[in-house]
């Protein structure tokens, strides 16, 4: 099966290795940089608060049961001083977002385990680098020689991305086996990421094709390591999405991008309720990229937070 759920990372060395985005719709791009051939087919801002929107105001937890907090993702970042650091003001609406986004959780018991999805901190950029780069080198079936470079790309991307919250958000998922009689409390690992835009001002410069509107929510970049895939996790990461789209987006329409070869993927998000909108062309083959499927689901307005369905916790 693919490496990936949803891996649509857009990929332009030339901006990154000399010129200087990797968020431009050019994953052809990589592949005149690299020798293919026919086998080897991304100060706390004191702004006052007139208001605070209650769609901002609570804790998003799936299970009745939360999770007990463990200093392996202990937050240790505030995200309302990253934006200082560029000298970009924000709004009051803004502000109310950032902290939504800090104290967003979304937890859920598997039947092998637990999951723990939140929003990425900048202390765990390098790890989610390196489950997106490893991922995307077995998607696109890359020699494992170009990890590293991928590394770099991945990385730049993501700090751009990050510097846009809170118009778009990256999460992590944290999973932790669950424990047999008489074993060890196993530690919380990193078991998947996917990137969320909420609205135009998240939305990537020059998205794949077939382009979804950029002021509607946008799912990609999902990802499970390979050794936690057909757990349920894929599903939850999406789930974890979709519960923080209804909270910070006041679009219903979310979009999200799958290969046409990635069926497994495919049927999990057809089962979730996304419906094909658009398909590549065939000629998009001419420029060296996988055909996709543009892929739409309309959200149900939400007045209090969404459950979810464990009896679709396991993927297709």
């Amino acid at each position: 099966m693919a490496a990936t759920l949803s891996l649509c990372f857009s990929l332009d060395p030339q901006r990154y290795l000399g010129h200087h985005h990797l968020c431009s719709n050019t994953l052809f791009k990589l592949h005149r940089t690299l020798p293919f051939t026919s086998s080897t087919p991304i100060p706390k801002y004191p702004l006052p608060l007139f208001h605070k929107s209650d769609r901002y105001s609570f804790k998003s937890w799936s299970s009745s049961s939360p999770p007990s907090t463990t200093t392996a993702t202990a937050p240790t970042s505030s995200f309302i001083e990253e934006p200082l650091r560029t000298g970009r003001f924000l709004s009051n609406e803004e502000y109310d977002k950032l902290k939504f986004l800090e104290d967003f959780r979304y937890f859920q018991e598997l039947e092998s385990g637990s999951l723990w999805v939140r929003v990425m901190r900048r202390e765990e950029m390098d790890m989610t680098v390196e489950l997106l780069a490893e991922s995307f080198v077995e998607s696109m079936l890359l020699p494992a020689a170009y990890v590293s470079l991928l590394k770099f790309l991945v990385k730049q991307y993501l700090i751009e991305r990050r510097a846009l919250m809170p118009h778009a958000a990256t999460l992590i998922g944290f999973y932790r086996e669950k424990k047999e009689h008489g074993d060890e409390e196993e530690a919380e690992r990193l078991a998947g990421t996917v990137e969320v835009c909420f609205d135009k001002k998240g939305a990537n410069a020059s998205p794949p094709t077939p382009t979804p509107p950029k002021n509607s929510p946008y799912i990609c970049n999902m990802t499970v390591k390979g050794p936690l895939r057909r757990r349920g996790i894929g599903w939850h990461l999406l789930k974890a999405s979709e519960e923080l789209i209804s909270q910070m987006s006041s679009s219903r329409e979310v979009y999200l991008h799958c290969r046409m070869i990635d069926t497994v993927p495919f049927n999990m998000y057809a089962k979730a309720g996304y419906y094909v909108m658009k398909t590549d062309s065939v000629l998009i083959l001419l420029t060296l990229q996988r055909r996709k499927h543009l892929m739409c689901k309309k959200l149900p307005v939400l007045s209090i937070p969404e459950q979810s369905d464990m009896s679709d916790s396991d993927e297709e």
